[in-house]
């Protein structure tokens, strides 16, 4: 049977999908471009993908899935281990966060990451310094709703734990998580250890930050 093809960057949203098929033991191929590839009208994320956005999910079948919280949601139907189901209690917690990472968070990197794509040259930098202190206050606000016993929904593992690791590595990095958001900053370095992922993080080039943040 033909295997699911992820369409990656390093260091991407891509990472928190890969992760999950790695944990939940699913077989799949994994195809990294370079990030200046995703621009590219011509290119192979673009026959797939028109916003030529990673993660991007090719279907043995030929169906395309994209953004990771619906491939979430997709392997979830097919492994339980990391999102709760509908008869659990942490469905529901589970759900709004997942959809408020995607919702909210998201987007202050579509806007911040790229501002000239929205704005002109003299209005970049006042969108990019807006979408970064917008998305300090998120953090900020789910630090202070957030007990991590030893996970964000308590004593289960979930793709939440996973956003929140990968994502700690972006703006505003670690050593900002460490000072100002230490509870989520716990969480994410938790789940950096995990044996079975420790290849993938250094292909994606995401362990060595969290280890500096460390020192």
């Amino acid at each position: 049977m033909q295997k699911p093809l992820l369409l990656a960057a390093r260091g991407g949203g891509s990472a928190i999908v890969e992760a999950q098929f790695i944990l939940c033991g699913l077989d799949y191929e994994v195809d990294y471009l370079e990030w200046q590839q995703l621009a590219e009208p011509g290119s192979r994320l673009a026959k797939y993908n028109p916003l030529r956005e990673i993660p991007t999910l090719v279907l043995a079948d030929g169906q395309v899935l994209s953004e990771s919280a619906a491939i979430t949601l997709w392997l979830g139907d097919f492994n339980a281990l990391l999102v709760p189901q509908a008869a659990e209690s942490q469905r529901v917690p589970f759900l709004r966060r997942l959809i408020w990472l995607v919702s909210a968070l998201y987007p202050t990197f579509t806007f911040g990451d790229h501002p000239e794509r929205f704005v002109g040259a003299a209005e970049s930098d006042a969108l990019r310094r807006s979408t970064d202190g917008r998305r300090q206050q998120l953090w900020l606000q789910w630090e202070k709703e957030v007990r991590p016993e030893p996970y964000l929904l308590g004593n289960r593992l979930t793709a939440l734990d996973i956003y929140l690791c990968v994502m700690c590595c972006w703006r505003p990095r670690p050593a900002w998580f460490a000072s100002h958001c230490p509870k989520l900053f716990t969480v994410a370095k938790r789940i950096s250890a995990i044996p079975e992922l420790q290849a993938l993080w250094k292909r994606n080039e995401l362990n060595w930050k969290i280890k500096v943040a460390n020192s």
